[in-house]
């Protein structure tokens, strides 16, 4: 990876963010942080979150943001152009957040080989607590910006991720990292970061993900 080019499929949660941090200490040169937003271009397709948040979270990182807009039919050929433009930029790698869905990783590696990319999932098979507490030790902070309303309840959306929150996630039955999609999260500040977000809460609200047929609480939130 020393020396190698890389961008980050960037949701704009801790999972991507770790990966992205690992790949950097490990010598890759980031090129950009990609990520596909819904048919309006008004939240990203994954956590929900506004473009403007990305481009914050980008400034602090100090790399360019990437973005196309796309419904989830249209999802897969949107986000193998954007690997494609990162191929004409430099890049060789394109670095994942994903920790043990093998189904999520077959995808990955299918759009790589369509766009000229190699698929690097730096988390892939670590116990998924241990990730988390590598998160909280490493300084990163974020807040659970979305819940999946038979996981977990919506009093956790606006939450700080900390152990006494991981510790109540765990206790409510769902898994300490959110793998299975019982919450999503949205990066303020890290070992990356040049400086923090400043986010501040606004409506709660409804989000039907891709990822299954079920209902996700969402929490808004606009730059301070």
């Amino acid at each position: 990876m020393k020396g190698e080019g890389f961008v980050t499929s960037w949701s704009g949660g801790k999972d991507s963010a770790l990966a992205f941090y690992r790949t950097r200490r490990a010598g890759g040169v980031p090129l950009a942080i990609v990520n596909v937003l819904d048919e309006t271009g008004q939240r990203s397709r994954s956590h929900g979150l506004r473009p403007e948040i990305l481009e914050a979270q980008a400034a602090a990182l100090g790399v360019p943001l990437r973005t196309a807009r796309a419904s989830w039919a249209s999802y897969e050929a949107e986000f193998t152009t954007l690997l494609a433009g990162a191929v004409v930029d430099g890049a060789t790698a394109a670095v994942f957040g994903d920790i043990d869905l093998a189904a999520h990783r077959d995808w990955e590696e299918k759009v790589c080989r369509a766009a000229g990319l190699r698929a690097s999932l730096p988390l892939w098979l670590e116990p998924r607590r241990a990730l988390v507490d590598e998160l909280l030790g490493l300084g990163f902070r974020a807040l659970i910006v979305a819940v999946k309303e038979d996981a977990l309840p919506a009093r956790l959306l606006g939450r700080t991720l900390d152990a006494g929150v991981v510790a109540e996630i765990e206790s409510l039955g769902a898994d300490a990292c959110g793998e299975n999609g019982e919450y999503h999260t949205v990066l303020v500040d890290g070992p990356d970061f040049a400086r923090p977000l400043n986010l501040v809460p606004g409506p709660a609200g409804i989000h039907h993900t891709g990822e299954g047929p079920f209902r996700v609480a969402t929490l808004d939130l606009v730059l301070a």
